[in-house]
């Protein structure tokens, strides 16, 4: 064990009560001996914390901490991470159920790449198969080019397998964004990603999940104006973020200044003729035909006042 690197497993709860039995007994199933599981509850109000305890009572590396005040979603996960001491670092949640052989695979295979992540199939609350994985929805992508996570992510926070130099360098996580996405524009930008193309995680889909990677919620409710608006101010600090860090292309600087530009006007054809002419790495991602992909990039022209109409 001695020559293994130590894996810090970061888990935060929250009224996890639910699920939270399932998926430490999973993670606590690894086949991959040198581990400390790191887990931060966020004030919940429901059974979780005496779930916790009781697991902590047997099992040494089980480490449990208590919010004094509720964090949030993003920032518990901040938190649970700087509490992590492993030379490699695992992020998981609550409610997922882990493959046995998950961390000794990711481990395995991190090889040079700063971040390593992996396929994962849907299930709904009770556990049954969905017939979906996440590479159904997205293209992976390994490699080193930071562009391709501007605009998309397929690097979900569940699957991801990092070393702590890359949590470092992204601490803090900016405010209002997706961390798993940041992780990855960071990890590209710094050095290079790689996926295991096998799902080891069962991915649990119901009605609190914090993401909602399949739509389900969002289908059901209708798109407001404000919410359009929200997304593309949104995308627009993003850009600024990422542009800061690049350094490999001054790709996301540009497109910052030119969606800004797009913000204050009807269409932002410079906007979106820019996202075309570097296709291939930002829209890599895209599960799509270039019909939809034009169609995507379209909707990225539209500005504020075409949005403030539809």
């Amino acid at each position: 064990m001695s020559n293994l690197p130590l894996v810090s497993i970061a888990l935060c709860t929250y009224n996890g009560e639910a699920f939270l039995r399932e998926q430490l007994d999973s993670v606590l199933a690894q086949t991959y001996p040198n581990l400390e599981i790191i887990v931060v509850d966020d004030c919940s109000g429901d059974s979780t914390w005496d779930i916790l305890e009781g697991y902590a009572s047997k099992h040494q590396h089980v480490n449990i901490f208590a919010n004094s005040e509720n964090l949030g979603y993003t920032r518990n996960f901040e938190k649970a991470l700087q509490l992590c001491k492993g030379e490699l670092v695992a992020i998981c949640d609550q409610d997922d159920v882990w493959h046995p052989e998950k961390m000794s695979m990711q481990v395995e295979a991190l090889g040079a790449n700063l971040l390593i992540y992996h396929d994962s199939e849907f299930i709904d609350r009770f556990g049954n198969k969905m017939g979906l994985t996440i590479s159904d929805k997205f293209n992976f992508y390994r490699g080193s080019d930071p562009a391709v996570f501007l605009l998309l992510n397929c690097i979900s926070g569940h699957s991801i397998l990092m070393k702590n130099t890359l949590l470092q360098a992204s601490l803090p996580f900016p405010a209002g964004f997706h961390y798993d996405q940041w992780l990855a524009y960071v990890a590209a930008s710094m050095g290079s990603v790689d996926f295991i193309n096998l799902p080891l995680v069962q991915y649990r889909q119901h009605e609190t999940n914090s993401t909602d990677i399949l739509a389900t919620r969002s289908r059901r409710q209708p798109r407001k104006r404000e919410v359009k608006l929200n997304e593309m101010h949104n995308e627009t600090a993003w850009l600024k973020i990422c542009a800061q860090v690049s350094t490999r292309s001054d790709l996301a600087a540009k497109l910052y200044a030119l969606s800004l530009q797009r913000n204050r006007s009807w269409m932002g054809i410079g906007y979106g003729w820019k996202i075309w002419q570097n296709r291939e790495s930002l829209l890599f991602l895209l599960k799509k035909g270039p019909v939809s992909k034009f169609f995507f990039v379209l909707r990225k022209t539209w500005g504020e006042r075409t949005k403030q109409l539809f």
